[in-house]
C-alpha cells in the first residue's frame, strides 16, 4: 500500500506515519517544517518504504505523480494552535485555504480514485450552546472581527471544499472532525493545554489554567485517533461525509489541572489567569467540547483503547526520561 501523507512531520501526521510503517506499507511525508518536526519522523529514516519530502503542499511539483501513486492520502498539512492563530492570523487563513485547494483540485484533475482523509476540526461548532456536538449541528462563529477564530473558518471552508469534489467530481473524501486529540509530540509552545500542564507538574511551576476552568473538553490519544482515521479511510459509506473523531469522555480544564497534578505527584500549586493577560486581547472560549459519535461508531468496529490516565501517565514518563527528573513523592525534600 502506497499512503500520502501532508503534514506528516505533525503532531497527528507523525503518527499516522507510525501506524503505516508498522503495517509495512509505503509512506511519502509532504510537510514545510513550518510546525512540524524532523525528530518526529527521524526513527523512519533510511527504512525501506519511507520517503520525506521537504515541501508545500502548494509549492510542491511532484504532488500530482504522488496522487497518482498513492493508495490512501492524508490531509493534515495546516497551520494550528493558538498561539499561531493570534500571532500571524493572515498566514493561517492564507497557507490552510491554498493548501486544500491545491490538493483537492490536483485530485480532481487527475480524476483521483484515491479516498482522502481531510482533517477539520471541532473548532467549527463554535459557539452553539448545545453541551454534545452532532455533525448536523449549525455552526455558531462570531463576527469577522474576532480572528481568533479563522482558524475555525478555514477548516469550515476545507469541509466545503471536501463536499464540493466529491459531488462534482466524484472524490471518495472523508472530513473528520478531530476533538482535542493529544499525546506524544504535542507541542506545548502553541498553546496546547495538557502538554502545558505537564511540563509545570514536573518543573514544579504552577499549572496555569487560563479563564474560570470550568470549560470542558473530551480529549482522545493520538494513538487512537490514528487508528480511526485508517478505518475510516477504507470504508465507502465515509466518503463525502463528515465524521466527528475522538472520545466521549469530558472533563473540565479545572479537573484536568488536578489530575495531571496527581498523576505527576507534583507539589505544583494550580493558578488562574485572565485569558486577556495571557493573550493580550479580549478572547471568548467555547464552553464545551464533547462529540456525539454515533455516526463514526455506525462506520468503524475500533473503540479509543487509552484512557486519559493512560495517555497523562505515558506523556510523564515521556517527559521525565527527556528531561532526566527523578521521580519524587509530593511532600518529600
Amino acid at each position: 500500500m502506497n499512503v500520502l501523507i501532508t503534514g506528516g512531520a505533525g503532531f497527528i501526521g507523525s503518527h499516522l506515519v507510525d501506524l503505516h510503517m508498522a503495517k509495512g506499507h509505503h509512506v511519502a511525508v509532504l510537510d514545510d517544517l513550518s510546525t512540524g518536526n524532523l525528530d518526529n519522523i527521524s526513527q523512519h529514516s533510511g527504512k525501506q518504504g519511507f520517503r520525506y519530502i521537504e515541501d508545500s503542499v502548494v509549492d510542491w511539483d511532484g504532488l500530482p505523480e504522488a496522487i497518482d501513486k498513492a493508495d490512501i492520502i492524508y490531509h493534515m498539512a495546516a497551520v494550528v494552535g493558538v498561539k499561531h492563530v493570534l500571532e500571524n492570523p493572515a498566514d493561517v487563513i492564507s497557507v490552510n485555504l491554498s493548501a486544500t485547494d491545491r490538493l483537492i483540485n490536483t485530485m480532481a484533475a487527475r480524476k483521483s480514485d484515491v479516498p482522502v482523509i481531510i482533517a477539520s476540526s471541532s473548532e467549527v461548532y463554535g459557539f452553539s450552546k448545545k453541551r454534545v456536538f452532532t455533525e448536523e449541528d449549525d455552526v455558531v462563529l462570531p463576527s469577522t472581527d474576532r480572528l481568533r477564530y479563522c482558524y475555525a473558518v478555514t477548516k469550515l471552508a476545507d469541509e466545503m471544499m471536501a463536499f464540493a469534489a466529491h459531488h462534482q467530481h466524484g472524490l471518495k473524501t472523508v472530513t473528520v472532525r478531530l476533538f482535542n486529540t493529544v499525546g506524544s509530540r504535542q507541542k506545548a509552545r502553541y498553546g496546547m493545554v495538557l502538554p502545558h500542564f505537564i511540563e509545570e507538574a514536573l518543573s514544579g511551576n504552577p499549572l496555569t489554567v487560563y479563564g474560570s476552568g470550568k470549560q470542558s473538553r473530551s480529549l482522545c490519544d493520538v494513538r487512537d485517533t490514528v487508528r480511526m482515521l485508517y478505518e475510516l479511510s477504507g470504508q465507502e459509506k465515509a466518503w463525502g461525509e463528515v465524521v466527528n473523531v475522538g472520545t466521549n469522555h469530558e472533563i473540565t480544564i479545572n479537573d484536568l489541572a488536578t489530575l495531571v497534578k496527581n498523576r505527576a505527584m507534583s507539589t505544583s500549586t494550580i493558578a488562574h489567569i485572565d485569558y486577556k493577560d495571557a493573550y493580550g486581547m479580549d478572547f471568548r472560549d467555547i464552553g464545551h467540547r464533547r462529540p456525539d459519535l454515533t455516526r463514526l461508531y455506525s462506520l468503524i468496529k475500533f473503540r479509543p483503547e487509552f484512557t486519559l490516565k493512560d495517555t497523562i501517565d505515558n506523556l510523564i514518563e515521556m517527559y521525565r526520561m527527556e528531561k532526566n527528573i527523578r521521580q519524587t513523592p509530593a511532600g518529600s525534600t
